[in-house]
């Protein structure tokens, strides 16, 4: 009986040491299913320790046939010692003994509705359990999926400031190479000028006569003139969702440095810029590359933020 019961029991899932005790502690499979449910959150190893302990059951005086167990503490009687000893485990009550009363056992029927009753609490709990597990899945997926956004928006932000680096950076080498070719062309204009002058002293030692010394005219008074524009700066009227923006940058100023300052101060995420007139789009990467001069937004310009 107790290994078909045991067998009953692993077929519905239990843990093959808890289905062991529980077959110990219990007579049949209704007993056996109640006190594994009734002992689900108890760790097993506190199950053990119960066992090896024992409880403290009192003896019926010599020649008297005990039919049952009675709990001194609260009066409830007991087919088995399983049944007794799940009674101490459920209560806390050690004080037991033996009694000459016989108790009425299950009958067919009873034990039948009782399994049904108790198998009927199993699927309940595997539902609830297997609901719980949906829930949890659940939100460990929105969890993954928030890390994995924010992962790519750092991305994408760590994107930006490079492409914004590397358009500075570019810009500064456009620099450089400007300053570099005025330097060769100032000094291939130097040579020109110190070759010229050591043919004319050539020159002239072979004609026996002195250099002549470069008659200098006075320089004409300057004349008052309107200072030219340089167009060093570029206003901008940024129209957004939350008003005017106005702002007053230098031309060497990319596109990807006012979006960058746009997001910093008024909190907007920039993809793109438009011009209405003349009609023009400014985004990618190499649009937004652009400084404002290259862009033709020097000296001023009216921009929508999108």
């Amino acid at each position: 009986m107790s290994q078909s019961v045991l067998d009953q029991l692993l077929e519905m899932g239990f843990d093959k040491s808890r289905a062991e005790l529980a077959v110990k502690k219990s007579d049949g499979l209704p007993d056996a299913m109640d006190w594994l449910e009734k002992t689900q959150d108890t760790p097993l190893e506190e199950l053990l320790e119960e066992e090896e302990s024992g409880t403290n059951v009192a003896k019926v005086e010599d020649g008297t046939v005990a039919m049952s167990l009675v709990c001194n503490e609260c009066g409830k009687k007991f087919r088995s010692q399983g049944e007794a000893e799940f009674h101490a485990n459920k209560s806390g009550h050690t004080d037991f003994a033996e009694s000459t009363e016989e108790i009425a056992p299950l009958t067919e029927e009873e034990k039948k509705k009782r399994l049904e009753e108790l198998r009927e609490r199993v699927k309940a709990k595997k539902a609830g359990q297997a609901e719980v597990d949906k829930e949890d899945h659940k939100r460990n997926e929105q969890i993954r999926q928030k890390a994995t956004r924010e992962s790519h928006e750092l991305k994408e932000e760590l994107q930006r400031k490079e492409q914004i680096k590397e358009a500075a950076k570019k810009r500064q080498e456009k620099l450089d190479d400007i300053e570099a070719k005025k330097r060769i062309k100032a000094k291939i204009e130097a040579d020109k000028e110190e070759r010229r002058r050591k043919a004319e002293e050539a020159k002239a030692a072979r004609e026996g006569r002195s250099v002549p010394v470069a008659a200098t005219t006075p320089a004409p008074a300057p004349v008052a003139a309107r200072p030219a524009a340089t167009h060093n700066e570029a206003r901008l009227r940024l129209q957004t969702a939350n008003g005017n923006v106005m702002k007053t940058l230098p031309a060497d100023t990319t596109l990807f440095e006012v979006a960058q300052l746009l997001e910093s101060e008024n909190g907007l995420t920039v993809t793109k810029f438009v011009q209405n007139f003349p009609r023009k789009v400014f985004e990618g990467n190499l649009d937004l590359g652009k400084t404002l001069k290259e862009a033709g937004l020097v000296p001023s310009a009216a921009l929508i933020v999108q």
